[in-house]
């Protein structure tokens, strides 16, 4: 059986969508403690290893994906917000600059590990006060790192650019994932 590991209603879409409507959703229960003496990327590699391993230890003979995504800014990790006037701050400081979305994803199968991190770039336009009250008073930033969906209906004409993968900027890298998945023959796409 396939297992998203996660409890992401973008991965969820993303995983049906792109891999396969055939998987079952089963969150983690790692505990995730941001470890400041190391980088970004380990600790963002670690906390997706976790979320993986924590489904696998009970499930080894399935496919198990896990991921976790970040949002930095100047060196900074923006996570989920902890509430309105956090989800307010986050969009006001990345207004008019470019930031980095970074996702680390692994996937177990038997006794193989695959691991990568995706990185993407998004450049939002000036994001005004009044559309930042409006955006957070819909509710929709409250569960998305750096409190934003870049597929949100709102955020259509704030964005100037974004390279890399759209989809991991949503939340799963599913073009790096389906060449994977295709590497060891648990999917032919």
């Amino acid at each position: 059986m396939f297992i998203l590991a996660s409890n992401s209603p973008r991965r969820k879409e993303l995983i049906t969508e792109h891999i396969t409507s055939d998987f079952l959703i089963i969150p983690s229960n790692a505990n995730e403690i941001y470890d400041e003496s190391k980088s970004i990327e380990e600790n963002i590699t670690s906390f997706s290893y976790l979320k993986g391993y924590s489904v696998l230890k009970n499930h080894p003979l399935d496919t198990v994906i896990s991921a976790d995504t970040m949002v930095v800014f100047n060196n900074k990790v923006y996570g989920k917000p902890k509430d309105i006037e956090d989800a307010k701050r986050m969009l006001a400081e990345f207004s008019n600059n470019e930031h980095m979305v970074l996702t680390s994803y692994h996937i177990f199968y038997q006794d193989k590990i695959i691991h990568k991190v995706v990185k993407s770039y998004v450049k939002f336009k000036l994001l005004t006060p009044e559309f930042i009250e409006e955006y957070t008073t819909s509710l929709s930033p409250l569960d998305k790192a750096g409190s934003y969906g870049i597929q949100d209906s709102f955020m259509k004409d704030k964005i100037e650019y974004y390279k890399g993968s759209l989809s991991n900027i949503i939340g799963l890298p599913v073009e790096d994932i389906k060449k994977d998945l295709a590497a060891l023959k648990i999917f032919d796409f």
